[in-house]
């Protein structure tokens, strides 16, 4: 090195003279640095880029915690070593400076702690309050090493200009320090290269900022889709469900789409899928609402037409362009029937026990939030160990195939995969999922993705018993014969005298209030249900009767018994339930 006198040691970079060598460098560690799109990637990439090129090792010191945005930080300023970089040792010369950072966290005991809180007034926070880089032989920042490194971290950086200390400043505030040094063999830092490491300190921490402010977004778009989806589907009577929910991409990683199992009263059960325009936040939003709107509905025993029907009208007073399609059936298992209505949604397809997939055909209607059109509701067969798919048109559509392609390249996955398991054994639920979505290929995912499958099991009309009650004194005698009868039948003597009592005390307060005759249902499934229904749309409440009450312990004691028990309005009153262990 002519100007220095020194000559280059081997395997040593050749030190940076001309301004367009720092450039160059500049140029290409700063897009290295921007590359990286988390927390470690970007201070991964300072390190990379700056070692061996511009400085033998780097420390990187973060502040803990990193604000995100536009937060305040609450109590004191606390940095933490959150990487470091060095030339191997295996480079290193016998005269090498002393060996401050090591790679692993169990060596960095020579530098001192890993955590430093900035002590208001300290030299150390004058050095980051000051933004700019500095050379560490100036009398502030080699007062700042011992805060930083630790008591003799200041005796382990090589003396003169071979050390760096940079403030990591982001949008608002310092949210770091990184510390660049040379060993004592290679040419010191010149007065050009604090330039070189205000850039690399400015893009690092812009980046920095931008990692955080990213993962508080994925942050929010995971919970926003853990609480817009169902968390847990619902245990049935008579049917076994399934589901996925794959969004478009990493970056937006929940949108529109929905899916839904609701419990209706007679052991049916509503099942939902829908699709809001767009993968955004907004979407994600307007999707909450849609879906909460139908859990309402359903709560009020509607029927499929009705309830798109009032979705239609929700969407339209969100906003003029706040287009859904949506799917709605109602299974129910002693009928072995299903009902659906279509709002503009890509069709069910039916796989059958024996292998055979069908499309059903379901007037398609128009999408949700057009107004003023009428949903129709049609009634179809849903045989025992049938399985019903629903799904959003990101399973089927994509740039390389429209969507009745993608249906029938459905269809026929589903009928392959319930031929391997044999003609009398349908495919596990969640394996056949599995299958579904494998039939995606590298460039089909463009859209989100909903996925629900319903395994029917239907209910055996034997286990099924099913009377209407007169509502006079009678009644609550009455049932509990009937109720008697059915367990002998059913082998279930066991619990007579619960179902006995439980039955005289719900049907006795369904008959005070009604005017029509009351139903009583019972169902034998991994569980003995009970059903009371009447026209009397106010709910029973629990409460707590006093020593002098003559009545208000019925719900008490279906409290106190019943395995469960609900209560739920119909559009012609309500039913009362319960349900008993078999023991």
């Amino acid at each position: 090195e002519r100007r220095s006198g020194q000559l280059t040691a081997p395997g040593r970079p050749t030190p940076m003279r001309r301004d367009g060598d720092r450039l160059r460098f500049v140029g290409a560690a700063t897009r290295r640095i921007a590359r990286g799109m988390d927390l470690d990637e970007i201070v991964m990439g300072l390190c990379r880029a700056t070692v061996p090129t511009f400085a033998d090792a780097i420390l990187v010191y973060l502040r803990e915690p990193l604000p995100v945005g536009d937060e305040r930080p609450t109590g004191p300023l606390v940095l933490r070593l959150r990487r470091t970089d060095r030339i191997p040792a295996e480079r290193d010369t016998e005269n090498g400076f002393t060996p401050a950072v090591q790679p692993e966290p169990s060596e960095l005991e020579t530098v001192g702690s890993e955590l430093c809180e900035v002590r208001p007034g300290s030299a150390l926070a004058e050095v980051l309050r000051g933004v700019r880089p500095v050379f560490t032989d100036t009398p502030a920042a080699r007062a700042a090493l011992p805060e930083l490194l630790g008591d003799d971290g200041d005796f382990t950086v090589p003396d003169g200009r071979r050390a760096i200390l940079a403030p990591l400043r982001g949008r608002r505030r310092v949210i770091g320090a990184a510390l660049f040094l040379r060993g004592p063999e290679r040419v010191a830092f010149e007065a050009d290269d604090l330039l070189v490491a205000a850039q690399l300190a400015t893009h690092s921490a812009l980046g920095i900022d931008k990692a955080v402010l990213y993962g508080r977004e994925a942050y929010i778009a995971d919970e926003l889709q853990r609480t817009m989806l169902p968390e847990n589907l619902p245990r049935c009577t008579g049917v076994r469900l399934a589901s996925r929910y794959l969004p478009a991409a990493e970056t937006a990683r929940v949108g529109g789409d929905w899916y839904d199992a609701i419990p209706l009263p007679g052991s049916r059960v509503a099942l939902v899928v829908g699709d809001v325009m767009g993968h955004s936040m907004t979407s994600a939003a307007i999707m909450g609402q849609l879906r909460t709107t139908a859990q309402t509905l359903a709560g009020l025993d509607l029927p499929p037409q009705e309830v798109l029907h009032h979705l239609d009208e929700q969407a339209q007073r969100l906003g003029t362009d706040r287009m859904a399609t949506c799917l709605y059936a109602v299974y129910d298992p002693v009928s072995h029937r299903i009902t659906v209505a279509n709002a503009g949604h890509p069709p069910p397809v039916l796989l059958h026990l024996g292998g055979h997939a069908e499309v059903l055909r379901v007037p398609a209607g128009a999408p949700i939030g057009v107004g003023g059109v009428d949903f129709e509701a049609v009634e179809l067969d849903a045989p025992a160990g049938a399985t019903l798919l629903l799904y959003t048109d990101g399973l089927v559509e994509s740039r390389l195939r429209d969507v009745w392609t993608g249906i029938e390249q459905l269809r026929e996955r589903l009928a392959v995969t319930a031929q391997l398991t044999g003609p009398d054994h349908p495919p596990p639920l969640e394996a056949l999922c599995d299958e579904v979505l494998d039939m995606l290929g590298p460039g089909d995912r463009d859209d989100d993705i909903a996925l629900l499958a319903a395994r029917f099991d239907g209910i055996a009309p034997s286990d099924v018993a099913y009377w209407f009650l007169e509502p006079d004194d009678t009644a609550p005698g009455r049932a509990r014969r009937l109720a008697r009868r059915s367990l002998a039948r059913w082998g279930m003597e066991d619990l007579t005298d619960s179902v006995e009592l439980l039955v005289s005390e719900v049907v006795t307060n369904a008959v005070r209030y009604a005017t029509k005759p009351v139903t009583l249902r019972l169902l034998r499934t991994d569980v003995l249900r009970c059903e009371v229904g009447d026209d009397v749309p106010q709910l029973p409440r629990l409460r707590q009767a006093r020593a002098t009450d003559e009545g208000g312990r019925g719900l008490y004691l279906v409290n106190r018994l019943a395995r469960r028990w609900g209560a739920t309005r119909l559009s012609t009153g309500k039913v009362v339930w319960f349900e008993l262990n078999r023991g």
